[in-house]
């Protein structure tokens, strides 16, 4: 099995774009928004706030029918202080394989289907084909949720979704929601030698943190628990921490930030009721009864709901026999698969490339699965002829 040409140099191009979360995406969007309106392909896009991101949606066959949705992120994650080999925004093939960030996560699967789109306008499919290109899904699925709102608002909707995260070509049709919040805490400044006559906002946070930790345990140790989740059960995580200015100041603000990761059919947000339930019960009175503006301040960053979808769904079983596989398998990083759900468009997660290897240094994608990918894409097109 051996990838053609036309994807190749699609990676390359679309590496080549440095669309790191915090940076725009326009340059990406409007070289392939060019490269679809020379096939006669329209495309529409939808801009965040700033107009300096975009999401991209193109349909390729009849536009009142309901069609196959190929969806797909373009943003990718930070190289900094990551030790590379190679240049990141720079395609390097070595030993079968494609190094280069978001060559696995995942500019790989666009570049199939963009590869792809003279054949899928040359056989005049009867059900469309769309694509679905977003913005800031690194960052909590952002982009898309504008795309989507579009879609909800249409007589017409599309009738299944294909993502194409990597997955190693396995069809998934569960992973977790998840739920993230910032917390800023508000104590007292005092001198560190009158630590009493303050509010200790740095260990207010850690006590608070620490209860995170219990929770995280229990999930661990009590579940409740799914296997074919790595790991089985729901997890609890605090990645940021910052506060404090100086030792002998007793701190007035910290800044933290978690996230729940829960099983299907689990809540994020009874998690974070629980947890903010502790620290009105058990913290605050003993703040607040030395500083009475002292407290705790919760803000959402993301929220992305779980996918699930029954195995035995038609979606489930098209998406098997194109990857040539019987299994499903479930998966416990986030997709917009959640998102399309819950507009009645049916999800499931395919792509090539281990995730594995994303978010790493020297990313890479072995050629075998971008083949893989290719021949998946096509047997899509003679299921819908």
């Amino acid at each position: 099995m051996q990838t053609t040409t036309n994807t190749l140099e699609w990676i390359e191009r679309l590496v080549g774009f440095d669309t790191t979360s915090r940076n725009s995406n326009l340059a990406l969007i409007e070289e392939v928004r060019g490269y679809l309106s020379s096939l006669g392909i329209d495309s529409s896009l939808t801009y965040d706030k700033t107009r300096t991101k975009a999401n991209l949606w193109a349909t390729i066959g009849a536009p009142d029918l309901p069609g196959i949705v190929l969806s797909g992120h373009t943003d990718v994650v930070p190289v900094d202080g990551q030790d590379w080999d190679t240049d990141p925004y720079r395609v390097e093939q070595l030993d079968g394989k494609l190094f280069g960030r978001g060559t696995a996560d995942m500019k790989s699967y666009l570049a199939a289907c963009l590869a792809l789109a003279p054949e899928i306008v040359r056989r005049n499919l009867e059900t469309p084909v769309h694509f679905a290109l977003s913005y800031d899904e690194e960052v909590g699925c952002i982009g898309v949720r504008g795309l989507i709102a579009e879609l909800e608002r249409r007589s017409v909707k599309p009738k299944a979704c294909i993502i194409g995260e990597p997955t190693s070509m396995q069809v998934v049709t569960a992973h977790k929601g998840k739920l993230s919040q910032r917390c800023c805490v508000t104590g007292l400044e005092s001198h560190s030698g009158l630590a009493h006559r303050g509010v200790n906002a740095v260990e207010a946070a850690a006590e608070a943190i620490a209860y995170l930790k219990t929770m995280a345990r229990r999930f661990r140790d009590s579940g409740p628990f799914d296997n074919g989740f790595d790991p089985p059960y729901t997890t609890v995580h605090t990645g940021v921490i910052e506060g404090g200015t100086a030792l002998n100041i007793v701190p007035r603000e910290c800044r933290f930030e978690f996230e729940f990761r829960c099983l299907p059919g689990q809540n994020p947000e009874e998690l974070a009721q629980e947890f903010h339930a502790y620290v009105q019960r058990e913290l605050l009175p003993e703040m607040r009864a030395i500083a009475p503006g002292a407290g705790f301040e919760w803000q959402e960053m993301s929220a992305i709901p779980e996918l699930w979808i029954d195995v035995d769904d038609e979606l489930v079983r098209l998406t098997q026999r194109l990857a040539g596989s019987n299994s499903a398998s479930k998966v416990s990083f986030g997709t917009e698969g959640g998102l399309f759900q819950q507009i009645g468009i049916p999800s499931v997660v395919c792509g090539p490339g281990n995730i594995r290897q994303a978010h790493r240094p020297n990313e890479y994608i072995e050629l075998e699965q971008i083949a893989r990918c290719e021949a998946f894409l096509k047997s899509l097109l003679d299921e819908l002829s």
